[in-house]
């Protein structure tokens, strides 16, 4: 199982904007250079002629994405494919994801396990596969502390989630049955009001008051305790090991048979951005801090990305057993019927990456392509 290491704090970014309206759907050209692709005749750093021209790749502006954002801010991903130009799309929630990957103007993504395990189950395990890992943790409940003060005070409460059935959302209703309480799936409503709120409006929500606290990823929680609330909960506190996915890669299982070299490429390039990480956190919060300021036009406040990054490992193992248990959870809500996940993974090409660079493979705990 591969290394998994905390991102460490970075001194201080002397900011002072608030958190970006980041999350639209949208490409950015800026990424790759038409003229400085086209006389490489798509050849990769490792001297190999690759088969695809370009390489759809989608993702969040969320530090939970950290991979995503730095490899391309630091051109780790590029530089693998070499004149394979990459195309990035930023989504606002998975769904949009799997509908972009489906519809065919998306190849590659990263997207969180919930979303992973809907695509898959949907299409009857045609149209995508979970080629690796990338993020682990990030995800915080945060309240209003004058109206909650302890777990059992958010009977009753307006609590926030990203979307009906996304990963933050199948985590707090397992939650909410754990404690013995109801909530009906569908319209959120019960023992607890479950109100599906975009990531970019929560913390307005939140400061207006009109939400008691939310059950969100990264950086979104941090925003909202710059903003007066309190962690209640690290949902990190409630896995084995105080791990769990949160974020995967997926890639077309169309793409993967027509390209694997392109995939393995891209392979490299989150295995290698994940070491840089690890390896140079200072620098990896600066460069994700700067992706986010260049979609959104602001970046984070040091208070905000500290404090956010801290709680987020960046990991190739995918965790796969978790994604089990996170499918179960969404059974237990009633959101999903009891899926047959055998295929999801196909984790081929990244241990053959692993494994060039001295490392150990990851597992696919049985959930993978017969």
């Amino acid at each position: 199982m591969s290394a998994a290491r905390p991102l460490t704090t970075l001194r201080a970014i002397a900011v002072t904007l608030t958190l970006p309206l980041l999350l639209t759907a949208c490409g950015y050209g800026s990424e790759a250079k038409k003229d400085d692709t086209a006389d490489k005749g798509n050849v990769a750093a490792d001297g190999k002629q690759l088969s695809a021209t370009e390489v759809r790749i989608g993702y969040f502006p969320n530090l939970t994405h950290a991979t995503a954002l730095v490899g391309l801010q630091e051109g780790l991903i590029q530089k693998e494919l070499g004149g394979t130009t990459i195309k990035p799309q930023a989504f606002n929630a998975g769904p949009s994801e799997i509908e972009a990957l489906n519809g065919g103007s998306l190849d590659i993504g990263f997207i969180g396990p919930s979303p992973a395990i809907n695509g898959f189950v949907k299409s009857k395990g045609s149209n995508l596969r979970i080629i690796s890992g990338s993020a682990s943790g990030g995800v915080k409940l945060v309240v209003n502390p004058d109206k909650i003060k302890t777990l059992d005070d958010l009977k009753g409460k307006k609590i926030a989630t990203p979307q009906k059935g996304n990963t933050q959302d199948v985590a707090f209703l397992n939650w909410i049955s754990e404690k013995g309480w109801s909530v009906d799936p569908e319209s959120g409503k019960g023992d607890v009001s479950v109100v599906r709120t975009d990531n970019k409006v929560t913390p307005d929500a939140f400061k207006q008051g009109s939400i008691d606290g939310a059950w969100v990823p990264e950086p979104t929680a941090s925003k909202l305790v710059s903003d007066g609330g309190s962690v209640l909960l690290d949902e990190s506190t409630l896995w084995p090991d105080k791990k769990f996915v949160i974020t995967n890669i997926i890639v077309s299982q169309k793409f993967l048979k027509e390209h694997p070299d392109v995939v393995e490429a891209v392979l490299r390039g989150t295995v290698k951005t994940n070491e840089w990480i690890n390896a140079n956190p200072d620098k990896a919060k600066a460069s994700a801090n700067a992706k986010l300021e260049a979609e959104g036009g602001k970046p984070l406040d040091a208070k905000i990305i500290d404090p956010a990054w801290q709680s987020i490992l960046v990991t190739d193992d995918p965790l796969a057993a978790t994604l089990k248990t996170q499918a179960d959870h969404a059974v237990k809500a009633k959101l999903i019927e009891q899926p047959d996940l055998t295929g999801i993974y196909d984790l081929t090409l990244l241990n053959k990456v692993l494994k060039a660079v001295g490392k150990p493979e990851v597992s696919d705990a049985g959930l993978g392509a017969k």
